[in-house]
């Protein structure tokens, strides 16, 4: 079949599909099935990524463009707060939920102390 022979143009087969997808979105949306998040609260800003430490090894892979984005210790908890908004903040929570801590509290154990508790229990 050539194109002269074609029944549709490609063009009203391309507007038809728009509009299809068009006119679907904004009858999903007046009958309240796209639902939309009221509260910005408990909304996900970012994803990030832990980057763990080896005492004595040098050289963190990472960018060397920084972000817009820095930390802050906010009631005890690590908080996110942006470089352009300063009225943005949000707590850093694990993969349960907890908040994590910063300040005062440190818990990092040396490797040579790790080793101590295991030799004292094999005796």
């Amino acid at each position: 079949m050539s194109q002269s022979e074609a029944r549709f143009s490609i063009r009203t087969l391309l507007l038809t599909a728009l509009v299809t997808i068009v006119v679907t979105v904004m009858t999903l949306e007046i009958n309240g099935r796209i639902l939309h998040n009221e509260n910005k609260d408990d909304m996900a800003v970012g994803e990030f990524t832990a980057l763990h430490l080896i005492p004595g090894e040098e050289g963190v892979r990472m960018s060397p463009k920084s972000s817009e984005l820095h930390a802050v210790c906010e009631q005890g908890y690590l908080a996110i707060a942006s470089d352009t908004d300063a009225a943005f903040r949000a707590v850093l929570l694990d993969y349960k939920n907890r908040g994590v801590r910063c300040g005062e509290i440190h818990t990092f154990v040396a490797p040579d102390d790790m080793t101590a508790p295991q030799a004292a229990e094999g005796q």
